[in-house]
């Protein structure tokens, strides 16, 4: 797809500068130029600023916060200045006045592509080191290490990185007619994609189909790739693929969906104009929307 890097949290080309992960030197002379800036979250929502439609992710200097003992996770270099990432205490008020903690689900399709990536990087990370503070060899405390890329065991030397969990969400069609499905618990009306993690010793494609049958009783045939989406709620890599339907009866999995329907192409139109009494759009930002709207436009290929 040459629209697939459009999706939400995509590729800005931001430079991660990986290299100076392992140089301390270099990172500690970084964060003390005048340009350097810090991205603050508080319970994993990130500071904005701006007005609603168009948020912005708010940077504050570094050198106001160095003070305070925060862990810094190294973010990568914007204009050759260096940004960092800082988790803030629960009960922690916006810094400025303007400025406010936003649920990133609700700011994250009006944000830049550039303020995406940083947020969802930031929100990942800094969640990975919240629930990993302890060596999962030897059960000591860790710490953080290479620019908060890194969590080191002093107790084992153990070292232990970032996961990303990948998830297969799949725009399986029949015909002129898509299959999507809504959870347990979901707000009333919703419909998506149907999804799920992979497993160990699993292809995409097997994922796939696995995962389809599980939860809709359908057979899928052909499967290929379509675009790919950072879903840091907490740390998931969602792998956006389109399958062919071999069987068109559903049977529905209880424990994993509440529903699910085929939709012809006209219906699925009239969805994304607000015009069905039964069926919501998919939240703005996520993939299953993108992939949807694209099938829609037929720009899949």
């Amino acid at each position: 797809m040459e629209t697939a890097e459009r999706v939400t949290f995509g590729d800005s080309g931001l430079d991660r500068a990986a290299e100076l992960r392992v140089d301390e030197a270099g990172l500690a002379a970084l964060s003390a130029r005048p340009g350097a800036r810090l991205i603050l979250l508080r319970g994993g929502e990130p500071l904005v600023e701006g007005p609603e439609e168009a948020p912005r992710l708010a940077r504050v200097p570094l050198s106001e916060m160095a003070a305070q003992g925060l862990a810094f996770v190294f973010l990568g270099r914007e204009d050759g200045e260096g940004t960092w990432a800082a988790a803030l205490p629960e009960d922690s008020v916006p810094p400025e006045e303007g400025r406010r903690w936003a649920d990133l689900r609700h700011v994250m399709a009006g944000l830049s592509r550039r303020d995406a990536e940083l947020a969802a990087t930031a929100k990942a990370v800094l969640a990975w080191h919240r629930s990993h503070g302890f060596c999962a060899a030897c059960g000591q405390p860790s710490r953080m290490g290479q620019g908060g890329w890194r969590r080191d065991c002093p107790a084992c030397g153990t070292q232990h990185f970032p996961r990303t969990d990948p998830v297969v969400i799949m725009l399986i069609t029949r015909g002129n007619d898509v299959l999507v499905g809504r959870s347990p618990g979901w707000p009333e009306g919703m419909y998506s994609l149907l999804a799920g993690f992979m497993e160990p010793g699993e292809t995409v494609e097997g994922a796939v189909r696995r995962e389809v049958w599980e939860e809709a009783g359908v057979r899928v045939g052909r499967v290929g790739y379509l675009a790919s989406q950072p879903w840091p709620f907490p740390a998931s890599l969602m792998l956006g693929c389109r399958g062919e339907a071999l069987t068109g009866d559903i049977t529905v999995d209880p424990h994993e969906l509440e529903a699910a329907l085929w939709v012809p192409r006209e219906r699925m139109m009239r969805v994304f104009a607000g015009e069905d009494p039964e069926i919501r759009a998919p939240r703005d930002g996520a993939i299953a929307g993108f992939l949807l709207r694209e099938w829609l436009a037929d720009r899949l290929d």
